[in-house]
């Protein structure tokens, strides 16, 4: 069996870290999740977070956001160390998250979810606009009246990216991107989502379909029982089946 490529194998060079994690480690409770988890991206990288359910991707995620807090370790985000701030002040270096379950606001219409959520990007662009939206997400534009309950789960999934773009992120963050959905809306939204990456917005991905992310990504991490331990080009992972079947059970 390949043996997985220390945590510490080299990646490309993109850059200062949009985002990144030094040696966190985080807990719930008693419960140790994280255990001096290492993680960067930079800009305009795509990268996929992998693992099996309940070993550390949410969490890893949370705790670089601020929405739960690491008990030791640093979490850096453009080029500033902000470890232990408020999630607002890590996300406006210019970090937009899609969770898993969306967060769509149901008493409000399609157009209220995004316009609320607009504003520019750090340095100022707007390349994000409404129109833009919407002729991405030709569904939407098609709902804009309807409240956001109304919608089925893969609108709902449109709505909560099209809601983050209209930030002008320069990191998209999809926990659980097509979790739930229908084959052909998973379909639409992993054209989407290649669509974001090919405009030059770094993106972070997890998701269930490790055959879809790793097609669309330089690079992966893995982490079991929040330890990474893999990180690699896409290439080289799928390179290595033995290696996804012991990780990942594909």
């Amino acid at each position: 069996m390949p043996s997985a490529a220390p945590a510490s194998s080299p990646t490309a060079d993109f850059g200062p870290a949009l985002l990144e994690a030094v040696g966190i480690h985080t807990f719930y409770g008693a419960s140790h999740i994280l255990h001096g988890v290492d993680f960067r991206i930079g800009p305009g990288e795509t990268v996929g977070l992998m693992g099996r359910n309940g070993m550390g991707k949410s969490t890893l995620i949370r705790s670089m956001l601020g929405i739960v807090p690491v008990r030791e370790g640093r979490i850096l985000a453009g080029g500033q160390d902000l470890t232990g701030r408020p999630s607002y002040q890590i996300v406006r270096t210019g970090i937009a998250y899609v969770p898993e379950g969306r967060g769509i606001f149901g008493n409000l219409s399609v157009r209220e979810n995004l316009v609320m959520s607009a504003r520019p990007a750090p340095n100022g662009s707007t390349d994000w606009t409404l129109d833009r939206v919407l002729a991405t997400f030709p569904r939407l534009a098609e709902r804009l009246g309807q409240a956001g309950d109304q919608l089925s789960g893969g609108e709902q999934q449109m709505l909560a990216i099209g809601r983050a773009l209209m930030t002008n992120p320069l990191l998209l963050v999809l926990d659980e991107a097509t979790e739930g959905l229908a084959p052909l809306i998973r379909k639409e939204i992993w054209r989407i989502v290649r669509l974001v990456r090919d405009t030059g917005i770094a993106t972070l991905i997890v998701d269930k379909n490790v055959a879809a992310v790793s097609a669309i990504t330089d690079r992966n991490v893995i982490l079991v029982k929040g330890t990474v331990v893999f990180e690699g080009a896409s290439a080289e992972l799928d390179a290595q089946p033995d290696l996804k079947h012991r990780y990942l059970g594909v």
